[in-house]
């Protein structure tokens, strides 16, 4: 049996980065600034959507305190008429797509667990929203840890990747570390300001 390698410094600096901030994005949801906090993100998100006016809109489904992207991309498709996609998640070989998401509560889940349409199409969004732990004020991108998000902006260079977060999220690139095959998002928005890469 081959015994995984140990973790780097910068790994585990990073596991605990990630740690600390999930735990108090957890306990920041429930309170009441984070209403507002949602409110004044969306807002921005939309201003973003209505500049960038994207032909297919990649999101998320909103898990452990996230910001919540579903009513911006619903009125976004209203307006526009882009098309939307949720993605999903493969775990061998590690690998993440995006299938069409047609608004309603998803009837699947992917194999990480998390809500996805069943239907099997694949499609390509031109703009993503994507999700972050943490960030940095240059668009560098703390995740879950899994590379999903990684690994698929890697493979679709041409995608407008926008970072979604709560302003609390913010760390400095010190204390990210980024490696050199980390990519700073197009931007990062946060409720009260826009972060470019």
């Amino acid at each position: 049996m081959t015994v995984p390698p140990a973790p780097t410094p910068a790994a585990e600096a990073r596991r605990a980065l990630r740690q600390r901030l999930l735990s108090a994005r957890q306990a920041w949801a429930t309170s009441p600034a984070a209403q507002t906090a949602q409110q004044a993100l969306a807002d921005r998100l939309a201003d973003v959507l209505a500049q960038l006016e994207p032909a297919c809109l990649g999101l998320y489904w909103p898990v452990r305190g996230e910001f919540n992207p579903r009513d911006i991309a619903l009125t976004a498709r209203a307006a526009s008429g882009c098309a939307l996609a949720l993605p999903y998640a493969r775990r061998t070989p590690v690998e993440m797509q995006f299938r069409p998401w047609d608004g309603t509560e998803p009837d699947t889940r992917d194999e990480c667990g998390l809500p996805a349409p069943s239907v099997a199409k694949v499609v390509q969004p031109d703009v993503v929203l994507v999700p972050c732990v943490g960030f940095t004020p240059e668009g560098f991108r703390l995740g879950y840890g899994g590379g999903y998000f990684d690994r698929y902006l890697a493979a679709h260079p041409e995608v407008t990747a926008i970072g979604l977060a709560w302003d609390e999220a913010q760390v400095e690139v010190s204390a990210l570390s980024p490696a050199a095959h980390d990519v700073p998002l197009m931007a990062v928005l946060t409720p009260s300001a826009t972060w470019g890469g």
